[in-house]
């Protein structure tokens, strides 16, 4: 099978690519290509896997690692494609170092995803978004495309308009939520089922079944075991027994915002620049010529762990739960996830995978367009949503609020129209006044030329 990456120049692209290295089963990717508009990206990216195979060799069994190839070229890139993964960023970390500067500002979150952030990022990527989606259906019709873009409920919905139901999204974050809590109630994650329903970034697991028992009481009962556990120290127990559900942890940006607005404006940089500045540091390293073998690997180790260490730090500061444990820094998300899902489609290997796909009749308070994220069924036929329980009014307000919001992003990305850009930001729940919404969509049009569509 041949995988090409959009964005194969990105940081995470190594997770993925070490997880084909693990893959010996018949049937598994041959060959991957690493499609980026930056060749200095794609130089370090190449080097980083060229790594990767050389130390999978040096300590493994023997494995036939996946040809890599580059190109800056969007057609060569997708021609021939069986699996197609976008994971592209609009606009680069520069341009979220700009979205959370220019929201803080205004004494609003601005999150990648979450807020004012993620509807720049939105109205930014979704145009792209779309052109890439009419190009592969054009260039590689039979592909399978697999969405790691943020904001990406959003992006999946946008590529959906051209691809149906061949475009699905996934994220880690309901992955890693679901496995902690199996772990803690004793159980293997894979022997459970987690009733897990929202959007992307806004969701809740209502429930963990583990041999047809629902075992999520119990966890919520004892205290210690609760905030025993990232979410659990972040939220704190009494009001996950108000919730009587585990919240995706981008939820605290929603119930804590006061809160974490001002940890994020107190901050000596913030989450964007952060990357920024730290990627450039590892770009500059991997992609050195005539480093030793293994350097750039090696380098992107380091600036991985660093990475994760600081994952959400002003929220465990606001919080006061302090540094990350070492369970919540474990690897095996994201790459996984893809992995399962490439599994389930191309070999038919049936699985249960908790997926950003088209709603259908699933959420009776959502149109079948919208794009969900929960447990799937998965086969050769791709991604079947699983009926659940409706949700609770409190999360129906949160759900159908931000949907609004997605919706206004994509009509503003089609039109151009300055007014439904002001409206999205206007009708979220973190963005608190009209004129706060105009001075921010004054604010990023100034910054960023993705945005000068919009009049």
């Amino acid at each position: 099978m041949r995988l090409t990456i959009l964005g194969g120049g990105g940081f995470r692209v190594p997770l993925v690519y070490g997880a084909l290295l693990g893959d010996r089963a018949e049937g598994r990717v041959s060959h991957v290509t690493l499609y980026d508009e930056d060749p200095a990206r794609l130089t370090a990216m190449t080097r980083v896997l060229r790594d990767q195979a050389a130390a999978a060799a040096a300590h493994g069994p023997a494995v036939d690692a996946p040809a890599v190839t580059a190109t800056g070229d969007l057609d060569e890139a997708l021609r021939g494609a069986d699996f197609v993964f976008s994971a592209i960023r609009v606009g680069g970390l520069e341009g979220r170092a700009a979205d959370e500067r220019i929201a803080l500002a205004e004494g609003v979150l601005g999150q990648e995803t979450v807020g004012a952030g993620g509807i720049a990022y939105g109205l930014r990527t979704v145009p792209v978004a779309r052109e890439i989606a009419r190009r592969i259906a054009r260039t590689a019709p039979e592909a399978w495309v697999i969405n790691f873009t943020n904001p990406a409920g959003l992006v999946t919905e946008a590529m959906a308009e051209e691809l149906g139901e061949r475009v699905i999204g996934i994220c880690d974050s309901p992955v890693g939520l679901g496995r902690r809590i199996a772990r803690l109630l004793g159980a293997r994650p894979q022997d459970a089922w987690i009733d897990y329903v929202g959007l992307n970034h806004l969701g809740w697991v209502r429930g963990l079944r583990i041999g047809g028992r629902d075992e999520l009481p119990r966890l919520l009962a004892d205290t210690e075991a609760l905030e025993s556990f990232e979410e659990g120290r972040l939220f704190g127990a009494e009001w996950l027994r108000s919730l009587g559900a585990i919240p995706n942890e981008y939820l605290h940006y929603y119930y804590f915002n006061r809160d974490t607005v001002r940890a994020y404006q107190e901050a000596k940089q913030t989450r964007g620049a952060f990357l920024r500045d730290q990627q450039r540091g590892f770009y500059a390293e991997a992609g050195r010529a005539g480093a030793p073998a293994g350097a750039a690997l090696a380098a992107w180790d380091r600036t991985r762990a660093e990475r994760e260490a600081t994952y959400m730090a002003e929220n465990r500061e606001v919080a006061g739960v302090g540094e990350r444990d070492g369970s919540d820094l474990e690897s095996g998300g994201y790459e996984k996830v893809a992995l399962a899902l490439m599994r389930a489609i191309a070999r038919d290997e049936r699985a249960t995978l908790i997926l950003n796909v088209r709603n259908g009749s699933t959420l009776s308070v959502l149109d079948a367009e919208a794009v969900i994220e929960v447990p799937c069924l998965v086969d050769a036929n791709g991604a079947h949503p699983v009926g659940v329980a409706q949700l609770p009014l409190h999360a129906v307000g949160l759900v159908t609020a931000v949907k609004a919001v997605e919706r206004e992003i994509l009509a503003a990305a089609a039109s151009g129209s300055r007014a439904d850009a002001v409206k999205a930001f206007a009708l979220h729940p973190l963005v608190d006044s009209v004129g706060v919404a105009r001075r921010l969509l004054d604010g990023y049009a100034a910054e960023h030329p993705g945005l000068a569509y919009l009049r």
